[in-house]
């Protein structure tokens, strides 16, 4: 059940920041409004680990894959593009369109086991779970 809540709240977050985002790029430019959003998001990282505790820095060095530790680097993507098709097809569109993003690139990552994921087998089931959400995107967008 929470982790059902913390999707929704998360969901919720993102698109109140993608708007934030938007309206500061608009005032600044795309890079310091990307930026801004990861140092920030660092102060407050480093604030929780300070008031939580301290033990874990030195396991980080020893995350193997390393390449599990770009996930920093793909974020700094995450809120160039969040920005980028916020400002350009408005919250909902932007919204929907991530989140359908999100369920077939996920869907993918089980179906081949990728990244260290463990492998899920296909589902038609999810398929045409995926194929209805794509039609819903059609349909927001039928003019």
């Amino acid at each position: 059940m929470w982790g059902m809540i913390t999707a929704l709240v998360s969901g919720a977050l993102m698109s109140i920041q993608g708007v934030f985002n938007s309206a500061v790029m608009k005032q600044t430019s795309m890079w310091v409004s990307a930026g801004w959003v990861q140092i920030s998001a660092f102060v407050v990282c480093l604030v929780m680990w300070l008031f939580t505790g301290r033990s874990a820095v030195s396991e980080l060095w020893q995350i193997e894959p390393r390449y599990m530790l770009t996930g920093g680097v793909i974020g700094a993507f995450i809120t160039y593009t969040v920005i980028k098709s916020f400002d350009a097809l408005g919250p909902a569109k932007s919204a929907l369109l991530i989140v359908v993003a999100q369920i077939l690139v996920a869907y993918l990552i089980e179906v081949f086991g990728w990244f260290g994921v463990e492998k899920a087998g296909f589902e038609w089931r999810k398929a045409i779970g995926a194929a209805v959400a794509i039609a819903g995107i059609v349909i927001f967008r039928w003019e």
